[in-house]
């Protein structure tokens, strides 16, 4: 019931409805749309090299003659997986981390939180561009797990002070009292609780890491090739805007479509579940 009323609070908000509109056009566009192009994104046409934008190739071609409208959606593919994957993992250490440090408290609260504000401190750019470079060659699961890992501490610093106020709740301490361990209260309980927060962090979590992985991989710390993202396009197509703009715009243009539609779900989403919005 109350997800019901949540997402028709969603759907009376304008914005939303116009974030949720671009965002499925997009995964359509990412998902579906490579079938209906004339080329594959690992084709290469040693007749059109460096082309503008045609009937044979809409988005014009690449400097190895890549089909840019194959390359652009299947990056965009890869941006999107990475930005749910950082998501899903940052906000569930946010949770698993908070709740276990405002449950249990003592020293595993202080070694947690300790923990938490030392990655806080430590220039998360830095440490990735030194550590991705030792990564070559391997999964691309390696980046999003350096970035899940700088993407999790703030959150988890309000999620420990609210269930630091939910411990004490009578259904809790009804639970604690009847012998329940307390991983399993965290899981029935407390996170739970803390859902509509969780949501809202996953929901702005998507876009941050989407930005992140452009901007790592547009200085060669993200995505290697042959494989490509938004972010690895954008590098190779930025010094060719002059002459050859389409290499740069297409897929400059899908990452601010698709971020901007993301930001507009998750403002929605935190006014639908904001009981004092009056969306």
């Amino acid at each position: 019931m109350r997800s019901k009323v949540v997402f028709a609070r969603m759907l009376r908000n304008r914005q939303t409805r116009y974030g949720l509109i671009a965002l499925l056009v997009l995964l359509l566009l990412a998902y579906v749309g490579p079938f209906f192009g004339p080329h594959d994104w690992l084709e290469k046409d040693f007749a059109a090299f460096m082309e503008p934008p045609s009937a044979d190739h809409w988005w014009g071609t690449t400097q190895i003659g890549q089909d840019v409208y194959a390359v652009a959606l299947h990056g965009m593919q890869k941006s999107i997986v990475i930005g749910f994957l950082v998501a899903l993992i940052s906000t569930g250490l946010a949770a698993l981390v908070g709740a276990s440090a405002g449950y249990f408290g003592g020293w595993l609260d202080k070694a947690l939180m300790w923990g938490a504000d030392l990655l806080l401190v430590l220039p998360s750019f830095l440490i990735i561009a030194i550590v991705s470079p030792n990564l070559r060659g391997g999964s691309w699961l390696w980046f999003v797990l350096l970035l899940a890992a700088f993407s999790w501490m703030i959150t988890s610093r309000v999620v420990r002070s609210m269930t630091l106020s939910l411990r004490e709740r009578e259904y809790i301490l009804a639970a604690r009292y009847m012998g329940i361990p307390g991983w399993k209260i965290i899981i029935r309980h407390v996170v739970p609780n803390l859902s509509s927060l969780l949501i809202i962090d996953a929901t702005l979590n998507v876009s941050a890491a989407i930005i992140g992985e452009a901007g790592l991989s547009f200085f060669g710390f993200g995505v290697q090739p042959p494989d490509v993202s938004l972010g690895t396009l954008i590098a190779a197509g930025s010094d060719k805007v002059p002459g050859y703009s389409w290499l740069f715009l297409f897929p400059s243009g899908l990452l601010v479509l698709l971020v901007l539609s993301v930001n507009l779900i998750g403002d929605g989403l935190r006014d639908a579940l904001d009981p004092g919005s009056n969306s």
